[in-house]
């Protein structure tokens, strides 16, 4: 049986933001969002430029406007690695901070075994 919560931290590179156990929390990625509940299988994801929002166990949460970055789930452990994390978004957002789709350009991968 899954734990009731997700052990999450979010860094950025002034300071550690939050630090606690969240019962489900909804972050943007690069290609859109995406919820994370107790119990979610091991993940990567980059991140894009949104809010991400923190389901506190017992009711209430936690809100951070995230810019770029990376994040981890891996039993229960949420961690997340971002460029900006504030109570304000990011109003001018640094060249090469945040993956578009687009910066792939025509690149189309193929799968070898097929």
């Amino acid at each position: 049986m899954a734990d009731a919560t997700l052990h999450v931290r979010v860094v950025s590179p002034e300071k550690i933001v939050f630090e606690g156990e969240a019962s489900a929390l909804i972050a943007p990625a690069w290609d859109g969002m995406v919820g994370i509940l107790p119990g979610h299988a091991p993940m990567l994801a980059l991140l894009g430029v949104g809010l991400l929002s923190l389901e506190l166990p017992g009711g209430g949460g936690e809100g951070y406007h995230v810019a770029g970055g990376v994040m981890k789930i891996e039993r229960n452990m949420v961690t997340i690695l971002t460029e900006y994390a504030g109570d304000e978004p990011l109003r001018d957002i640094p060249p090469g901070i945040v993956v578009h789709p687009e910066d792939f350009g025509s690149a189309r991968w193929e799968n070898p075994l097929v």
